[in-house]
């Protein structure tokens, strides 16, 4: 998810192209097998599609992780596919419907999009046999494990999520229409997406992508799980970089207010992709918690 940048609307529109970077995943991490590591990938049929995943490690412990907006495993995850504890471990990282390389269908944004996307990786991840999981949950990917953890409590074990909204705010709203029009985005940003998508569909889905966030809006509180977060019952650490532009902390405080017994841990100079800028203080981090 994105939130407001703060500053007056016009001094806030002026930066917004730069101050969206990370929010679109810059830096890339690229595929994970050029980080030397022995990753898998394969697909599997699940609810009446071909989902990718990669897979790593040989460890009793499963962790999913779980890509943002427009996002796939080997673009969003390639520091965590290569470096979290492969003994301890087995890492799977995977592509949402109409993302990445699970495709077709192409993607679309129907109101329950994201429970769709908690359904559709947990029922992944009972596929290929494991018997419970955690999750590391980063932007869209946070409310999708949150949702699942909601859902799904018998089979999720932990949660680290990062990046994650509950609601939608009218400021928030207003950063989903800047980002509509991928032609105005840097030329830093768009490449790893045309390479993965082409020009076409990524803009495309971009579009879909802001009507389908912005439909939360006209809910009560702009909700999209804030009513889920009761119902969270496995151990979950909420990580929040204080100098993330994009989601204020406001969004992190209210999620551990309102998942019991939940930690937040906040890295300093975090922004919003942190597991990709300070890779290692992270997988540390998620280490230690999950273990």
């Amino acid at each position: 998810m994105v939130a407001v940048l703060g500053g007056r609307g016009v001094w806030r529109l002026r930066l917004l192209p730069s101050a969206l970077k990370p929010r679109i995943h810059v830096p890339r991490a690229g595929p994970a097998a050029a980080f030397g590591t022995s990753v898998t990938s394969a697909k599997v049929a699940v609810n009446g599609v071909q989902l990718h995943y990669q897979q790593a490690g040989e460890g009793d412990h499963a962790v999913l992780l779980l890509p943002g907006m427009l996002g796939s495993g080997e673009t969003d995850f390639g520091p965590q596919l290569k470096s979290l504890n492969k003994k301890l471990f087995t890492v799977v990282a995977w592509d949402p419907r109409g993302y990445g390389h699970s495709r077709p269908p192409d993607r679309d944004f129907p109101a329950d999009f994201f429970e769709r996307d908690a359904k559709d990786a947990v029922d992944l991840m009972k596929a290929l046999k494991f018997k419970k999981v955690s999750l590391l949950g980063w932007s869209d990917g946070g409310i999708t494990a949150l949702i699942a953890a909601a859902k799904y409590p018998s089979y999720i074990h932990k949660m680290v999520i990062w990046g994650a909204n509950a609601y939608v705010t009218d400021k928030d709203s207003m950063i989903y229409e800047g980002i509509r029009d991928v032609s105005k985005w840097s030329e830093r940003t768009r490449k790893p997406l045309e390479a993965l998508y082409g020009y076409d569909y990524f803009a495309r889905t971009c579009e879909k992508w802001v009507d389908g966030i912005r439909q939360f809006k006209h809910l009560p509180d702009g909700n999209i799980c804030r009513h889920l977060l009761p119902h969270v019952q496995c151990p979950t650490l909420i990580v929040h970089g204080e100098k993330d532009p994009l989601v204020p902390r406001f969004h992190a405080d209210f999620i551990h207010e309102h998942v019991k017994g939940s930690r937040l841990h906040l890295m300093p100079e975090g922004k919003h992709n942190l597991h990709l800028r300070f890779a290692d203080e992270f997988n540390k981090l998620a280490e230690d918690f999950l273990q």
